[in-house]
């Protein structure tokens, strides 16, 4: 039987190919033959050209924003959104039902506690999760209980450390939402504008701002707007993504001026507490000596211990917005927030584009040495004997240690972790004073520190 089929097939291979071998068509009409089996061979894989398989099943994914003379439209978008954003609030849990799931948790605590932490099981995580009702659904999975598993010896979690992440997962969904409702395009970003209504409207909220009168609102407004977009818009598009500033700290140190019993030392070191703001703007006024409101570069280099150079103020004054030479209160925070925060990011980007002259993605022997001939001068104007740029010039390559030998890039900075200490050498004569001295400024504190336990 076998062999009949394999004969059977011989013979249809060899009267296949002698078909094959007579056939008389030119290469143009082979061709499109194949084009048609092609065409129809796809076309039913793709399911023919009937109506169910058309574009117009294809899910719609995009619709554009209306027009500014489309008025209804706009006006229906908003008032979508706001019952969007509505339901999303009535979908977090409130104050009541937070205690209620505290309740519950406090009740199916598993002995013994952990020092002073009370613990509980999965398993009574779970009857929890059961009885805490549909919003709580959420928060009672195994992927949360494994997130907060540390070393328990029976395999328990901290109750207070679950509801902690609670508390902070409803605080982030409720402050998205509220920023969320500022967000006038709809886009998931907040305009300068946007922020500053949203920051305007949280001051009565936030009791450490009692104090501030209602005149000084815009310049803080604009204090605290500053710092949010210096930082999070680099590109300066003029928008920050919501999700940005809700994964940034700014957030935090704004609402912790909620505390009214917040120190003195968290005040002066929060940015956005009203003394912060007061002492940035008082320096703003000082040195506008002719009181017009800007400031000159003459005036700006008395800023700080006033030993920028003035090859540096060029550079500022070159790069940096100004109006006929003169620099306004927006442009001044930004030039502050650049110089008190050295070691970040964004701020070694706005220092690092004054220091390149020649706008060439680095810093070369030629860039360095024009920025550290005017330190030598300033030197030489205190009485001091100038160091040498070639030392100077190896410590910095040394410190930074590039990619490159003979250029020094931002990232190089930012990896090195020296991006505020190099600067300070090419800019600020009080700045590489510290650096040249640091050793007996640091035997200095030693010595201090030691007295002190002494005193003690």
């Amino acid at each position: 039987m076998a062999n009949d089929k394999t004969a059977h097939w011989k013979d249809l291979l060899k009267s296949r190919l002698a078909s094959a071998n007579k056939d008389d068509r030119t290469d143009e009409e082979k061709t499109e033959e194949e084009t048609k089996l092609f065409t129809k061979y796809y076309t039913e894989w793709k399911g023919g050209r009937n109506e169910r398989s058309s574009f117009k099943h294809i899910p719609r994914f995009y619709y554009r924003l209306p027009a500014e003379d489309e008025v209804l439209l706009q006006k229906l978008r908003e008032e979508s959104r706001a019952v969007f954003l509505q339901r999303k609030s009535r979908e977090l849990l409130d104050n009541e039902e937070l205690q209620n799931l505290w309740f519950l948790l406090d009740k199916h605590q598993v002995p013994p506690t952990s020092g002073d932490e009370a613990m509980i099981s999965y398993e009574s995580f779970l009857k929890v999760g059961e009885k805490a009702g549909a919003k709580c659904k959420l928060f009672f999975t195994a992927r949360v209980y494994a997130k907060l598993l540390h070393n328990d010896p029976y395999g328990r979690i901290s109750i207070m450390q679950f509801f902690n992440y609670v508390m902070r997962k409803v605080w982030l969904h409720q402050t998205r939402i509220g920023l969320s409702l500022y967000d006038v395009a709809g886009q998931g970003y907040l305009r300068e504008s946007d922020l500053e209504n949203y920051i305007l409207e949280l001051i009565p909220t936030l009791p450490q701002l009692d104090g501030l009168e209602k005149s000084f609102y815009s310049f803080y407004v604009c204090t605290a707007v500053r710092k949010f977009f210096f930082f999070l818009d680099p590109l300066h598009t003029g928008k920050i993504k919501i999700q940005d500033i809700l994964a940034c700290s700014f957030l935090d140190d704004l609402l912790e001026l909620r505390d009214e019993d917040l120190s003195k030392e968290s005040q002066e070191s929060n940015w956005f507490s009203a003394p912060s703001a007061l002492r940035v703007y008082g320096q703003y006024l000082n040195l506008d000596k002719d009181h017009n409101g800007m400031l000159s570069k003459e005036e700006l280099s008395r800023y700080g211990t006033g030993t920028l150079t003035s090859v540096f103020l060029d550079r500022v004054y070159q790069e940096c917005l100004t109006y006929d030479g003169e620099m306004d209160y927006k442009t001044y925070l930004d030039f502050v927030l650049a110089l008190e925060n050295r070691k970040e990011p964004a701020a070694l980007q706005y220092i690092f584009k004054l220091l390149d002259m020649e706008n060439k993605g680095y810093l070369n022997v030629f860039a360095l040495n024009y920025f550290f001939r005017a330190i030598q001068e300033q030197m030489k104007i205190h009485g001091q004997e100038p160091v040498s740029f070639q030392d100077v010039k190896d410590e910095i390559f040394d410190m930074v240690k590039p990619k490159d030998p003979y250029k020094i890039t931002l990232q190089d900075l930012v990896n090195s972790g020296q991006g505020d200490t190099v600067p300070s050498i090419l800019i600020d004569l009080n700045g590489f004073w510290s650096y040249e001295n640091r050793e007996v400024l640091v035997a200095n504190d030693t010595d201090s520190n030691a007295a002190d336990l002494d005193d003690t």
